[in-house]
């Protein structure tokens, strides 16, 4: 089935709506969440001299924006819901863009690497062509990109209140490597459980 742009629309206001309606709740039961694997695994990938300068997509309330900041870094976050934008700035003392996924506007070339921590599954998979390439646009060359979503066999729309793909690996990377990326490396967590027990895939690329 083919989303027009009202779908989009929809999609987006109801996903937002969603996570606006428990945005305290949210904040709190995500901000003890252990993700330093993923953000060591997309900063062993960045080359040249840091400081690097971030995007945090989908950065929600700022957790990892603070992490990245005391790490002597650059970050940036850009977030989709105004309250947890604005908890974001006042947590982590950052710059944060608002912006919808489906209607981004980056500058080019500006980033050494985007950390999509669990926000890229709600891009409908009809739109995740055109938003891939225009993150890769964002990135500086062989800029990297560090995507963790939650897997699944291809099926897509609205569960709890949120859209959301649930893609399997070669399907993810089919998407990933048509847009113009290399991958580097790919896992799934938690670490150390049996496949059935881990719900996320990462997955790290260059910008070929």
């Amino acid at each position: 089935m083919t989303l027009n742009r009202q779908d989009l629309e929809r999609i987006s206001a109801g996903t937002l709506a969603d996570y606006a309606r428990r945005a305290p709740q949210y904040r709190e039961g995500t901000k003890d969440h252990d993700v330093s694997q993923n953000i060591a695994e997309l900063l062993r990938h960045l080359e040249g001299v840091p400081p690097f300068r971030i995007l945090d997509l989908g950065c929600g309330p700022g957790r990892d924006l603070k992490v990245f900041r005391e790490l002597g870094h650059e970050p940036v976050g850009l977030e989709g819901l105004p309250e947890f934008a604005a908890m974001a700035r006042r947590d982590s003392g950052c710059e944060v863009l608002e912006q919808d996924f489906l209607q981004l506007d980056l500058p080019a070339a500006s980033f050494d690497g985007i950390f999509a921590n669990a926000s890229m599954f709600h891009v409908p998979t009809q739109e995740l062509p055109r938003v891939l390439k225009e993150l890769r646009s964002a990135l500086k060359p062989r800029g990297v990109l560090f995507c963790s979503i939650p897997h699944g066999d291809n099926q897509e729309g609205w569960s709890r209140g949120r859209y959301g793909a649930f893609l399997d690996w070669e399907t993810w990377k089919g998407h990933l490597t048509t847009a113009g990326f290399t991958e580097l490396n790919h896992y799934y967590r938690p670490a150390g459980l049996p496949r059935e027990a881990q719900p996320w895939l990462a997955s790290s690329w260059r910008r070929a």
